[in-house]
């Protein structure tokens, strides 16, 4: 593996100051906790930081050129993605968040001319959101596509959904979703717009995810009729199509948690830096001396997983079995991170007055999503071992 720098890398040093320095002066003084799940009030903050970004050159790094984007390779995305991820509304602002970052990709790789029109250049450029709906409440879909349950069956040209969604991150203000449905000969992804008949948000499910940009769906599909062309990709392989969001997801959800987990970290050691106990800074005590460097050498070795996740993406590999790896060791690095941070803190670190008790909430539904870590060591163990 090689991860050092290359000759384009001091323009990627330069770049992620820049993104550094927009997080600290704009994206981080418009966090507040009292907005933090409130899906409209977080939606304007995110419009008015778009603008910002767009002033500072630093809108949508991962798009291409053609799609008003910077063109950013997987490598670079991942440094960028972990400066802006210090903000809780860092990655939203420069537009490179979940669920709309994977959902353009997998529009670009799939979407016909006229579906890229519709769908894609409205998303690329901020003017709507969109979600991804696969799971579903039990017995249906969630860490197991194939207990898919919602279905579509042809109607004349076109196609009918029913069906029942749950825990659609953004699905509260997406304006169309990507629904995985049950199709003859497999699984199909769908473009649903938000005011097709039939397509419903029952409501907002309330997650303790820290901030909840654009919220957590219930959907209800009833009858709802869709023209042949909302097929996305091929018809009967929608699962083998999720796979080109997931598997990056996961990558750039490393970098965003990285990032995160680093700012509590900091948060942290300022504190001990400064508060005595017993006639001594904590940061003398030798208990906090091997919490901070422990976290330091985890996140280390989180980042140097990412990128080499990164360096194969940008080299056209398979990176299935590194970014399962990747997932498990880093959304657990992060999480014990964050517990050390609120641990070294005490009270201070459970209360609102600093950003690491929302951050230890944010980072604990990682293990879960983007595939639960059971799921990915049990995987990973069955491929070993084969």
């Amino acid at each position: 593996m090689h991860v050092s720098c290359r000759q384009e890398d001091a323009c990627v040093d330069e770049l992620c100051a820049r993104v550094r320095r927009f997080v600290d002066e704009v994206a981080i003084p418009a966090e507040s906790p009292a907005i933090a799940r409130d899906v409209a009030a977080l939606d304007r903050s995110v419009a008015q930081l778009h603008g910002r970004a767009r002033q500072a050159g630093l809108f949508a790094p991962q798009l291409p050129g053609e799609w008003g984007g910077m063109g950013l390779g997987w490598k670079a995305l991942a440094r960028v993605l972990e400066e802006a991820g210090r903000g809780f509304l860092g990655p939203a602002a420069l537009h490179c968040a979940a669920p709309d970052q994977p959902n353009m990709l997998t529009l670009l790789k799939l979407g016909t001319p006229e579906q890229k029109r519709r769908f894609l250049a409205p998303l690329a450029s901020g003017q709507q959101r969109a979600c991804f709906a696969m799971t579903e409440p039990a017995p249906g879909a969630g860490s197991d596509p194939s207990m898919l349950r919602t279905h579509a069956v042809r109607r004349g040209a076109g196609w009918v959904l029913n069906g029942h969604k749950q825990f659609i991150s953004g699905g509260v203000a997406a304006d169309f979703a990507l629904v995985l449905a049950r199709t003859e000969g497999g699984a199909t992804l769908f473009l649903v717009p938000r005011d097709t008949p039939g397509y419903r948000v029952v409501r907002d499910i309330g997650m303790v995810t820290g901030y909840q940009i654009g919220g957590h769906a219930e959907i209800l599909l009833q009858d709802c009729e869709v023209p042949d062309d909302a097929v996305l990709g091929e018809a009967g392989r929608g699962l083998q199509h999720a796979q080109l969001r997931l598997e990056p997801a996961r990558l750039l959800h490393c970098m965003r948690y990285i990032g995160r987990a680093r700012r509590a970290l900091e948060t942290a050691q300022a504190y001990v830096r400064e508060r005595r106990s017993f006639g001594a800074r904590l940061a003398d005590l030798q208990q906090i001396q091997a919490m901070v460097a422990d976290s330091h050498i985890e996140l280390h070795a989180s980042r140097l997983m990412t990128l080499e996740c990164a360096d194969r993406l940008d080299a056209g590999l398979p990176v299935k079995q590194h970014s399962a790896m990747a997932k498990v060791f880093v959304s657990e690095t992060v999480n014990r991170v964050a517990d050390r941070a609120v641990q070294m803190m005490g009270a201070s670190g459970l209360s609102e007055d600093t950003p690491v008790s929302m951050i230890w909430q944010e980072l604990r539904p990682f293990r879960i999503y983007d595939g639960a870590n059971e799921l990915h060591r049990a995987t990973l163990a069955r491929r070993f071992l084969s």
